[in-house]
């Protein structure tokens, strides 16, 4: 499988200061992944949930970390679903998510 796509896996953490206000940090963990569109069949079911499929993209299972979302070529995806195959790889299925800048480090 070609694993030659870099995309940052973002973990999101909220933490409060001692006033008592809240922060979201963002972490960035750039990791290698295939990206592939996703199937008629997703695309369908998706679109009966309100959602809009865009990728079907695998990663190295020890990668993931349970991260709700990630950023490919600086736009942000949500993880709305994954899939544990029977190899050491795990399928992250995403669709474009609102909100984020999306400004990880892309180098």
């Amino acid at each position: 499988m070609d694993r030659s796509r870099v995309i940052q896996l973002v973990t999101e953490t909220e933490t409060q200061d001692s006033l008592g206000v809240w922060h979201k940090e963002l972490e960035y963990k750039k990791v290698y992944a295939n990206v592939s569109s996703v199937s008629a069949q997703e695309f369908f079911e998706g679109g009966k949930i309100g959602l809009r499929p865009d990728f079907r993209i695998t990663v190295f299972g020890g990668d993931y970390d349970g991260q709700e979302m990630l950023v490919l070529d600086g736009k942000s995806y949500a993880i709305y679903r994954t899939f544990q195959g029977r190899t050491d790889s795990i399928e992250l299925y995403v669709c474009q998510k609102g909100g984020t800048d999306g400004k990880g480090d892309n180098s």
